[in-house]
Formats: C-alpha cells, structure tokens, sequence
C-alpha cells in the first residue's frame, strides 16, 4: 500500500468527547510513531484538538459520521486541516478489537493509505439550505397528520364533506369547517355564501353531508386541530420565505432544473440542498446516482447475478425525484413519459419510477455540469445528429 501522508490522524467522535491518534512519520515507515489524546467538544476542547494537530503537522484527518456529533468538529477542523468524513459502515474495525482508541488508531490508519472512502459534505451555504429544506419537510408532514386527524373528527361527528369537497383545507372547505366550529345553523343561504366556483351547485348535498351529530365534543377536537394546521402553515411560510432567500444566488441552476420536465421549483430547491450546484464533486453522473441511491445493486458472484436492491442513498433527493416522475408520465407525447410506460409494461410501475428518477437525476447532472436548459441540450444534440 502506498502511503499518502506523513502525518495524519483519526478522530473517534462521540457525543461529549472525541478520541484522537495521530500516526506520523516517514512515506517510506511501515511502522510510524503514534500520538493520541481525549478531548472534549466543547469549544474550549475543540480549540485543544486543533493546536494538538497543528503541533504535529498533521495533512488530513479522517473522522466517522457519527449522528450529528461530527459537525462541530468539522466546523472547528475545517480551516486547518483536510477532512475525510467517512461512512461508519464503509470502514468496520477489525472483530475484537473495540475501544475508542483502537477506533481512532484503525481510523488513522485508513487515512494514511487512502483507504478511508470520502463522504460528500457541500459548502456551509448549501448545508444550511439543506437544513432548510429538511424543516419544511418535517413540517408540510407534520400539517397533512393534522389534515388526516380533521377527516377522522369529520367522520366521527357524522359530517361527510370530504364526499364533495376534494381539498377539506381550501378556501370552500375551510369556511365550511369554521362554520362547524362556531356551531352556526346550517341553511342553504349560509352554505352558499360559504362555498365558491362549482361548489355553489352542490348546496343541497352539502346540506346533506353537514347533517351530523357534530357535538359540542366534536367542535373542540375539530378547533384544537384547525389551530395546530394553522401554526405548521404559518411555520412553512416563514421557512419558504427562508429558503427563496437563499435561492437567490442560484437563480440559472434554478432555471436549468426547473426546464427538465415534471421538476418543479420546489424539486429544484431540494436538489440544490442537497446535491449542490458544483458536478466535479462527483466523477461522472452515475457516482451521483448512485450515491443517491437510484442506481441498482452489482451483486454477482460465480457467473449468477443477485438481487439488484437499489440502495438507502439519499431518501430526501429520491422522493422528491421519483414525486417528479408521478408528474413527468402523465405528460402525453413526452419522451420520458414514453420511456415510463415502456418499462411499465415490462418491470412494473416500481421499477419504471426508479429508472426514469435515475435518468431525471443523470440529465440533471449533465445540464448542471455544462451550462445548458433541457431545451438547449435538445438542440445541440439535434444539432449534432445533423452534422454528423
């Protein structure tokens, strides 16, 4: 094994300390001196980590993904020092030999001869959009729970709304459930100045759907959750405004992603967050998609292919990737709607979501990385064909 590094280190990251070994010594030394200390993460203690590395003269310093815990050392390191963050699965110590300093020192020695896999970590702006994103996640979830506990206290109470009324949260269904909360009488005169559009043909079934034994019981239930979805509202809101703060500095990466049909800017912007806009962190488009997961599983062995399991990866960029193509097949006459229904009928719906999500992720990749909209990249390749 070539050896990479004079001096290197591993770091063991826990959540109230970090364990640290430092190997260094000659590229020709099979056999270099070691060095190890504890720390604390504080930031007085991270402030002792950083100077204990810089009296070694250390070059990289690979560290495990342990939960959250690594990124207060990363913040500290950052400035100094080459940082290889590693999957813990990736890098299993050796059976047996488990403690935190013998975890450090495999660590290290991973690191001297570039055997300890590095992970992807974006700049800190993408990283905080990232962590953006993620909230409105939790919290457009959290808002469709309290969605679903309104229908159950609906049928509860004997109030059939949702027969009619698609969107129970729009503006119709809303003044309809404001009613129900405020225990008006319910008329035909009432219902109607309620409703809008197509809904003011449906009054009498509504008056129907609005007969219920919707008790005092009912009206405190259906309040209290009302008032939950209006705070996770307001909640998302506030974080999209967030969000479009940051977006401004990728204005052509946001208009490049939002040309690839069924992605939108809401695709777009978890895209961004989690890839980044910079291709060169990943070698070619099938690194990406792989590391995203959308890639399927190489397991061979004596001539006879295994399972083809696709990977984790990463779940955020996946769902909203594979949301895009529920939207992007039903786009008649597209050539990837057409590529979706022709691996439909061979492997199934599961299957045909997977592969047109890889191809939405690998044209992606090449836009990002050459500067072009989904349309320019269909001209320069009709382009192409006809000179060719």
């Amino acid at each position: 094994m070539d050896i990479l590094y004079e001096s290197c280190a591993g770091i063991d990251v826990h959540q109230s300390n970090i364990v640290v070994c430092v190997l260094h010594g000659s590229l020709t030394t099979t056999r270099p001196k070691r060095e190890e200390a504890r720390f604390d993460t504080t930031s007085a203690g991270l402030e002792q980590c950083r100077q204990f590395l810089l009296t070694f003269q250390v070059q990289a310093v690979g560290m495990e993904s342990t939960g959250v815990y690594w990124k207060p050392v990363w913040h500290a390191l950052c400035h100094d020092f080459e940082l290889i963050l590693a999957n813990p699965a990736h890098m299993k110590a050796i059976p047996g030999q488990k403690t935190d300093k013998k975890d450090a020192f495999w660590i290290a020695k991973l690191t001297r001869i570039g055997l300890l896999p590095k992970s992807f970590v974006p700049d800190e702006t993408i990283q905080e959009l990232r962590d953006l994103t993620r909230q409105r996640k939790f919290y457009v979830e959290s808002r469709s729970k309290e969605v679903n506990r309104i229908h159950k206290i609906l049928q509860s109470g004997g109030i059939k709304l949702t027969t009619y009324i698609e969107d129970i949260m729009g503006k119709s269904g809303r003044n309809l459930l404001e009613l129900l909360c405020e225990g008006e009488v319910m008329d035909a005169k009432t219902v109607s100045k309620a409703v809008y559009t197509s809904l003011k043909r449906k009054v009498p079934q509504l008056l129907q759907a609005l007969d219920g034994y919707f008790s005092n019981h009912f009206r405190f239930l259906l309040r209290e959750a009302l008032d939950i979805y209006d705070v996770f509202d307001q909640k998302i809101k506030k974080l999209e405004d967030r969000i479009d703060s940051y977006l401004e500095q990728f204005q052509r990466e946001l208009e490049i992603l939002d040309s690839i049909p069924g992605i939108d800017e809401g695709t777009a912007a978890v895209f961004i967050s989690e890839v980044g806009v910079d291709m060169t962190q990943f070698p070619t488009a099938g690194h990406l998609a792989s590391w995203a997961g959308l890639c399927p599983g190489n397991n061979e062995s004596a001539g006879k292919k295994r399972s083809t399991k696709i990977r984790h990866g990463n779940s955020y960029l996946k769902r909203c990737l594979c949301q895009s193509v529920f939207a992007v097949r039903r786009q008649k006459g597209k050539p990837i709607a057409q590529k979706f229904h022709q691996i439909q009928s061979r492997r199934g719906s599961q299957k045909a979501t997977i592969a047109i999500a890889h191809t939405l992720l690998k044209l992606a990749y090449h836009l990002l990385a050459t500067n072009q909209t989904y349309h320019d990249y269909h001209k320069t390749q009709k382009r192409l064909l006809e000179t060719s």
